[in-house]
């Protein structure tokens, strides 16, 4: 039996709502994304959103022209606008991406994706300083200073690959830095610009970045990388198998920025992770299990432990970078199907949504917090083997007790996902993995979706209540207990239900 603290060791971190991924922000203009990205927002409330393409051709707002024998650049946001206005009236924030390269402004004709983005420098660094210093005045202008200065930007992605900027040349990349980051503060000294979007395994970039910046004296307001755990892919037709690393890989990589960079400008900075999954591949089956959801709830739990937001990457399968989805389910990164059905690891976003701010207990298999009305929350979760090697544990038992301000009784609420519930997936393949379900076959997945709810009364004894789970393969469960404060009539009688005499 693990006694939890009746008194709380701190505040419970925020970090693993401050941002979510997204496909390219062009998509922002459907309905599919937005239905979906309301439903994220009623059922979890992230604050930042993060994608690529806000400066790449089908955004259309890098516009050159000739006239008069001369070239000329007309700078349009018709799409900008609409994108943030959706964002903003769906109550999330632009964690913004300066990228890709306009075509007309890049200097090769490498792209990459299935929508050709274009990773090549500029051939003008004035033209670009200009595209970007007139992007973030326009959303200045549109959406208020005070505003803007809430919203992160961040040069470009992934700098140190080549397939996301030509030859993963660092040199270039520190001028494309030095020019972007000046052109941001032109605009306004206060405005937050950062980087370098790292991918796993350059971990070396962090120090040359670091000592760039303090040579150049060029401006860092936060320090970025991304977060993956997953090994060579394995190509099938539409598909990708990887390894995995265990959980705790995250955390580690999550940790690295501030350890590297002690002693440096950067040391004190914000850290952001501006993408982290188990796989980096929008096509491995592994993102729509009950697995995933058990293997990443200790990074959510812990991750606020070592850096300033960690952002899951995606929010939905409305995603092209290998081209649209082949089926409902497919591998894709979301937290959400297309067509809005939740993932197993959907539903870890939605229980953390419902932890208390008072975090009583964290453990290997477990958070504690209490709300600041009493209400105490616990979210269990079975070990996983990363390995594959076995399928994990079928059953796994957690004794707590736990701190109640209460006398009689405790209300119990469990919710759970599994192999079995909140899992669409599961139902999915029994009838058949249909690629394209027919409406009558959604209404099925959709409720499938839905965790297991369970209800219970138990007794509290000297201010505690004990509570002995257990949880299946692969479980994520959200237990939630409040006193009981009885109200039925003292002539209740459940026995008396049909109509017989009082024993």
């Amino acid at each position: 039996m693990i006694h939890v603290p009746a008194e709380p060791t701190g505040e419970l971190s925020d970090a693993w709502r401050h941002c979510v991924g997204t496909g390219r922000i062009e998509l922002a203009l459907r309905r599919d994304y937005q239905d979906s990205l309301r439903l994220l927002q009623d059922e979890i409330g992230f604050r930042h959103i993060r994608g690529h393409g806000l400066l790449s051709d089908s955004m259309a707002v890098h516009r050159p022209y000739d006239w008069q024998g001369a070239r000329h650049v007309h700078h349009s946001f018709t799409y900008v606008d609409q994108v943030v206005d959706a964002y903003l009236d769906l109550g999330i924030r632009p964690f913004v991406e300066l990228g890709f390269m306009p075509e007309e402004l890049a200097s090769g004709e490498q792209t990459v994706f299935w929508w050709k983005g274009h990773v090549t420098p500029p051939r003008s660094y004035e033209e670009w300083a200009d595209l970007v210093r007139a992007t973030v005045a326009h959303l200045v202008d549109r959406y208020g200073l005070d505003e803007v200065r809430t919203w992160p930007i961040e040069v470009w992605n992934e700098p140190n690959l080549s397939i996301f900027w030509e030859n993963a040349d660092e040199q270039e990349y520190h001028r494309l830095y030095e020019v972007t980051a000046a052109a941001v503060k032109d605009v306004d000294a206060g405005l937050q610009v950062g980087g370098p979007s790292l991918s796993p395994g350059a971990d070396d970039w962090l120090g040359r970045f670091a000592e760039f910046a303090e040579r150049r004296d060029v401006p860092v307001d936060f320090v970025s990388k991304h977060a993956y755990t997953s090994g060579p892919a394995d190509h099938v037709p539409f598909g990708t198998h990887q390894t995995l690393a265990p959980a705790q890989d995250l955390l580690d990589q999550f940790a690295t920025p501030r350890d590297l960079l002690k002693g440096t400008r950067l040391a004190e900075l914000p850290v952001h992770i501006t993408e982290f999954n188990s796989s980096y591949r929008p096509d491995n089956p592994v993102h729509d299990t009950a697995f995933h959801a058990a293997y990443l709830a200790p990074v959510l739990a812990h991750g606020g432990d070592h850096v300033d937001s960690f952002s899951y990457w995606t929010f939905s399968d409305m995603f092209e970078e290998a081209g649209p989805p082949t089926a409902l389910f497919h591998g894709g990164f979301g937290l959400l199907t297309h067509r809005q059905v939740k993932k197993p690891t959907y539903h870890l976003y939605a229980f953390m949504a419902r932890m208390g701010t008072q975090l009583l207990a964290r453990g290997d298999d477990h958070l504690v917090t209490r709300h600041t009305d009493g209400r105490v929350t616990v979210l269990a979760w079975a070990p996983v083997d990363a390995s594959g090697q076995t399928p994990g544990p079928e059953r796994h038992r957690l004794k707590l007790s736990v701190p109640l301000e209460a006398a009689g009784e405790a209300f119990v609420r469990r919710s759970s996902v599994d192999e079995e519930h909140g899992n669409a997936r599961t139902a999915w393949q029994r009838m058949g993995s249909p690629r394209s379900p027919r409406p009558h076959q959604l209404d099925v997945l959709h409720e499938a979706a839905e965790p297991g709810r369970r209800h219970l009364r138990l007794p509290v004894a000297d201010g505690r209540v004990a509570l002995d789970l257990t949880l299946s393969r692969h479980e994520v469960t959200l237990v939630e207990v409040s006193a009981v404060v009885e109200e039925a009539p003292p002539w209740t009688d459940e026995g008396r239900l049909l109509g017989r005499e009082p024993q």
